[in-house]
């Protein structure tokens, strides 16, 4: 049985991925990562705990959803021996408002305090906002300190792995919510650009994707892992 590496969103906890694993129904292990929630670590620092726990005797496919993007790619590019394929998920491999990357030097002044759950359902869910979602969001949102976050949005501000991108040797699938506020089209353009044959998927979705539009997308990963296992 294939086995699926699922690296998180932002808040790193790994807890918002019931849907997917619900839509799988067994038929493709599926493995979510999580980040520390009290330490306050970059992409690099990231890459190598997220390293550390891939499988050695077995193969499997790495899936980057959102801030863990150029942490997949960044993988990917090494060309481990197990990896079998790519799969990202309304992300990006540079900072998506590259006219905002001066404001990390100001992040560390800045309150503690996250936004308004409002605002985060806004650019997250919109729509597709529903009370179960926002409380899940909710949940895993407190339990990540605060310094946690900060340094993840820093990450992604000084973030450029696009020199990382030609060295990528294994099938891509690009996951593309067509509702996304969050992550602009041009992020999946610059990707395309370094692997023009990458396969893209389109939905009806906001930024939370896997969250909201589970059966479509388990629907086509099954797909992909079986014509990536037919060659």
């Amino acid at each position: 049985m294939t086995t699926l590496i699922l690296l998180p969103g932002m808040d790193g906890t790994g807890t918002l991925y019931e849907p997917m694993r619900k839509a799988l129904d067994a038929k493709c292990k599926l493995t979510v990562l999580s980040y520390p929630t009290d330490q306050a670590l970059g992409y690099a620092e990231l890459q190598a705990l997220v390293t550390a726990q891939l499988p050695i005797d077995e193969d499997y496919i790495l899936t980057g959803e959102s801030f863990s993007g150029p942490i997949a790619i960044s993988i990917a590019a090494t060309q481990p021996p197990g990896l079998k394929a790519l799969i990202l998920c309304a992300t990006f491999a540079r900072n998506p408002y590259p006219l905002l990357a001066a404001s990390k030097y100001i992040l560390p002044y800045l309150p503690g305090r996250l936004p308004p759950l409002s605002l985060l359902s806004h650019l997250l869910l919109g729509r597709f906002s529903s009370k179960e979602l926002r409380e899940q969001l909710a949940n895993a949102l407190a339990q990540v300190q605060a310094a946690c976050l900060k340094a993840r949005l820093r990450a992604v501000l000084a973030c450029d792995v696009r020199d990382k991108l030609p060295a990528i040797k294994v099938p891509v699938l690009y996951l593309q919510a067509t509702r996304d506020r969050l992550i602009p089209l041009s992020a999946l353009t610059q990707i395309r650009s370094q692997i023009p044959d990458m396969k893209i998927c389109l939905y009806e979705a906001p930024h939370f994707l896997l969250q909201t539009r589970a059966e479509a997308v388990v629907r086509d990963v099954l797909g992909f892992i079986a014509e990536r296992q037919s060659r």
